[in-house]
């Protein structure tokens, strides 16, 4: 499929623009798979290409975590692993199935998202009490992986919430550690989509420039502001982005649930 550099220009301004947003606070792929969808390209080849930009921007995100500390892959390998396996599994399955059967779950969830960071307690900047173990928390960031898979948009809004208020980190290490499971989960996506020849790779690496530099400037934000940024964003963006999905004809859930 050949794009034309207009067209290249606008995905990779898209792609800037979610990475910027997701290292943040989640969400980038209802920016950049709608993007991708406008551009003309079928669903599942926009999944693998989505896949492609998005490993570039969340590997920068993750070293600007770890260079400053935030982010523990010693202590949380084990969910990290979980998210690349159940992505593998996801990535299989979309290419057999039709991905309506988790895109009508997305409102739903994400509003139950953006209702616990809008009625939750005060998220402080320090570690508090787990609520579950290791082993279940990597069952649970597992199927995140799946979902991150076979379909993706809003994956790292559903990572954040679960490190947040099941694994007892604080905002910024949560949305550090979101990042290793995304980086995790997009590459184990990736390969598979690869493996299955979707992968459109002029527009993936061209978007993956905007990715980059998306993915800097929002883990900055982040680690600069903490919880006064990342708590309202993710509110906006769960909420925005629901709203997106259910009114744009052109994204890719509208399509799925309303045709």
């Amino acid at each position: 499929m050949i794009l034309t550099p207009e067209t290249l220009a606008f995905l990779m301004a898209a792609a800037l623009t979610a990475s910027c947003i997701d290292a943040m606070a989640g969400g980038g792929g209802l920016i950049t798979l709608p993007a991708l969808m406008a551009a003309g390209i079928p669903p599942v080849q926009a999944v693998a290409t989505n896949k492609l930009q998005s490993c570039f921007g969340t590997f920068g995100a993750c070293l600007a975590y770890a260079r400053r500390g935030h982010m523990d892959l010693k202590t949380y390998r084990t969910p990290v692993i979980a998210a690349f396996i159940g992505s593998v599994g996801g990535a299989w399955l979309l290419q057999r199935v039709d991905p309506s059967i988790l895109a009508g779950l997305m409102p739903a969830l994400l509003i139950t998202i953006a209702a616990y960071f809008t009625f939750s307690p005060k998220l402080g900047e320090a570690d508090r009490h787990a609520r579950v173990g290791i082993a279940a928390l990597s069952g649970l960031i597992g199927v995140i992986g799946f979902y991150d898979g076979f379909f993706g948009p809003g994956a790292g809004a559903f990572y954040t919430t679960i490190f947040l208020a099941l694994g007892g980190l604080s905002i910024l290490r949560a949305t550090a550690q979101t990042k290793a499971a995304n980086f995790a989960s997009n590459v184990a996506g990736l390969l598979t989509m690869v493996a299955g020849g979707h992968v459109l790779w002029v527009a993936g690496l061209t978007m993956a420039i905007g990715s980059i530099i998306g993915g800097q400037v929002g883990s900055h934000l982040a680690m600069r502001f903490g919880s006064r940024l990342i708590k309202p964003l993710l509110i906006i963006m769960s909420l925005a982005l629901t709203t997106k999905m259910l009114i744009d004809p052109k994204n890719p859930i509208h399509i799925y649930l309303f045709g």
